[in-house]
């Protein structure tokens, strides 16, 4: 498939035709930014910043992973502990430190910086992500380099920027993204030396890519511990079998990159296990990691073919494309280039449709295999010409529905049409029917940047104005802002029925999560302190308080809708009155 030589075995490239079409201005930009590597990169970051930010300041913290990675680095930075991993007095060692340690740099930063309240902002634990997400979208520019030519490279990183799976992690608190970032660096490294020693070309036979590949590993360890050295695994094996050899390994310098990983990880491990024992192995590899393998956690267990129907959404707007890339890829499977692509793509995909748990986001590290393929299609005009052009009308599909959906969701749980976003709306199905209607197989590029331009406006209006209105899905907020709101000093909290992660997060670490009875002793320890009782549970509540003679009264009530649980909430703010 793609080509690491001038020639083109896709086959021979067709002259594009000369068309006035919305996508030719778009084109113009493509073709100024593809003059220098400098511009391409400055391009791309700033591409990145565009599609990421909308929503990034003002989602509030969501549930629940997110606000469990976020609660655990703020209890990191309250004790100055950068060992161990909790949340409040539980031990959460599902996933090593680094994240942690990323986002914990930025909160302290910003706190220095003067920024007020620093600690409880969840933008600020996002950051770590969204540089990721930016990262990753260089490392693609990258990697492709080693495929295709500059142009393709910048559409391919374009590819990755603008699906939708990477714009919600890219806003998210958690691994993922800077995981896809250290994933697509040291498979980017593997393709430039494994294309290089293909061709008998000793230019990277340097340090500079090495020092990529093992320092990439080593930050993927310690960011979500061995996966990342499944996917290096799931790729080389193959190659390995294909080519009868594996010698191109020995131009990454193992006899120094191994030390050099073991020197950057092994002071953390070494310390939790001093801490902990064997618990975080125990906890991370064999109750987080094997135990997804054989049965579904959290309730995410899915089928084996989940991940191929969500991609064509979680990809989209290069999905169509990528389907339409598909025959032309197959027919170049043996050309070293395909072949590694393949490599990175079809096993570990094989390996997670069989896993039984499944998350949309597990995939994510193979969808810049994906878009390099996909453009060095565009690049050599070899989409296929068959039925599959009709997966153009999917540019146009996808936002008629999520964004009716948004709408409607957002008229059923506030009442309100979120005007704001109707603009966003119109523009994102302009774009999506521009993209439809004018494509060709010579056309591709313009229609991809049209679709492009599409998906931005779709997550701008769901993601920037939409999610951010939909107050009662985030009852945590309102709980938060009125505690500070109350007249004293120092107020506590026990909650009971509704004890979400961002609750703790965002009312402190010492909210105490109880029961009924428990809220009621806890309410009658002080003045200061506030009981926070989902309905379900206020029988309980007065019950303990008739016991003990508590007299309390309703300091506020709030109605919300916990999604995590997929029910209604109704949460009574009781404070004390004192003792009969």
């Amino acid at each position: 498939m793609i080509q690491t030589s001038a020639s083109a075995r896709f086959g021979a490239p067709r002259e594009p035709r000369k068309a006035m079409d919305p996508g030719r201005g778009l084109v113009a930009v493509l073709d100024f930014v593809s003059v220098s590597h400098l511009r391409a990169v400055v391009f791309l970051a700033l591409v990145g910043l565009v599609f990421f930010l909308p929503g990034f300041f003002n989602i509030p913290p969501i549930d629940r992973d997110e606000a469990r990675f976020a609660q655990a680095t703020k209890q990191m930075v309250e004790t100055g502990d950068l060992v161990d991993i909790r949340f409040q007095e539980e031990v959460r060692y599902k996933k090593p430190v680094g994240i942690y340690w990323l986002q914990a740099a930025v909160v302290e930063t910003a706190s220095k910086m003067g920024l007020p309240r620093a600690e409880v902002r969840i933008w600020l634990y996002r950051v770590p992500s969204m540089l990721g997400a930016i990262g990753a979208v260089l490392m693609t520019y990258w990697a492709a380099l080693a495929f295709i030519g500059r142009r393709g490279a910048v559409v391919a990183g374009l590819l990755l920027c603008s699906c939708i799976l990477l714009g919600v992690e890219a806003r998210l608190a958690k691994t993922d993204a800077f995981l896809l970032f250290t994933v697509t660096a040291a498979m980017g490294a593997m393709a430039h030396v494994y294309l290089a020693w293909q061709r008998g070309d000793d230019r990277y036979n340097s340090w500079a890519t090495p020092a990529i590949f093992w320092t990439a590993i080593a930050a993927g360890i310690l960011l979500k511990g061995p996966l990342i050295l499944m996917f290096i695994a799931l790729t080389v094996i193959p190659l390995a079998i294909i080519d009868r050899s594996a010698a191109w390994l020995w131009r990454l310098k193992p006899l120094v990159g191994v030390p050099w990983v073991l020197l950057l990880v092994l002071p953390w491990f070494i310390a939790i296990f001093l801490r902990a024992g064997e618990t975080f192995f125990a906890d991370s590899v064999g109750g987080d990691m094997l135990s997804k393998i054989a049965s579904p956690k959290e309730s995410h267990g899915a089928p084996p073919g989940l991940y191929f129907l969500l991609f064509w959404v979680t990809f989209w707007p290069g999905a169509p494309l990528a389907a339409m890339a598909a025959p032309a890829v197959w027919r170049a499977r043996r050309e070293p280039g395909a072949q590694f692509l393949l490599a990175w793509l079809i096993p570990s995909w094989i390996v997670f449709e069989i896993v039984i748990t499944k998350l949309p986001h597990y995939v994510l590290p193979l969808y810049p295999a994906i878009a390099i393929m996909t453009a060095g299609a565009i690049e050599r005009s070899v989409l296929s010409r068959s039925w599959l052009t009709k997966g153009a009308a999917w540019w146009f599909a996808i936002p008629v529905v999520v964004l009716t959906l948004a709408i409607v969701g957002a008229i059923i749980l506030t009442r309100q049409p979120v005007f704001l976003a109707w603009p966003f709306i119109a523009a994102s199905l302009i774009f999506g029917l521009f993209a439809w209607r004018l494509f060709d197989e010579n056309r591709a590029e313009a229609s991809l940047l049209n679709a492009a331009l599409a998906s931005l406006f779709l997550m701008t209006a769901t993601l920037g104005v939409v999610v951010p209105k939909l107050r009662p899905v985030f009852p945590s907020v309102e709980i938060a802002q009125a505690l500070r709101k109350v007249v004293c000093v120092g107020p506590q909290a026990a909650a009971v029925g509704y004890q979400e992660p961002s609750l703790v997060f965002m009312t402190g670490t010492d909210t105490l999560l109880t029961d009924g009875s428990g809220a009621a002793d806890f309410l009658l320890g002080g003045s200061c302190r506030f009981a926070l009782v989902e309905a379900r549970s206020e029988r309980a509540f007065a019950a303990r308080a008739e016991a003990i003679g508590l007299r309390y009264n309703v300091a506020t009530r709030i109605e919300g809708y916990n999604f995590s649980q997929g029910k209604p909430v109704s949460i009574a703010i009781f404070r004390s009155e004192g003792t009969q």
